[in-house]
């Protein structure tokens, strides 16, 4: 499950996303990582770590 710091900066991340009329693709939490990807429009990936931080992937 993810933490509370990873769901609230998801939600942080969506509302940005679609502000910009980026469609949200996919949410996806990695068991394995313990972090959560979202993936906006075609290209933009973002991962969310435990600790509520995000990162924008290259």
């Amino acid at each position: 499950m993810p933490t509370v710091e990873q769901c609230v900066s998801c939600t942080q991340v969506c509302q940005d996303l679609t502000r910009f009329y980026v469609p949200i693709a996919l949410v996806r939490f990695d068991r394995r990582t313990k972090n959560l990807f979202v993936l906006g429009g075609e290209a933009i990936e973002i991962e969310i770590r435990p600790d509520g931080k995000v990162r924008i992937l290259p």
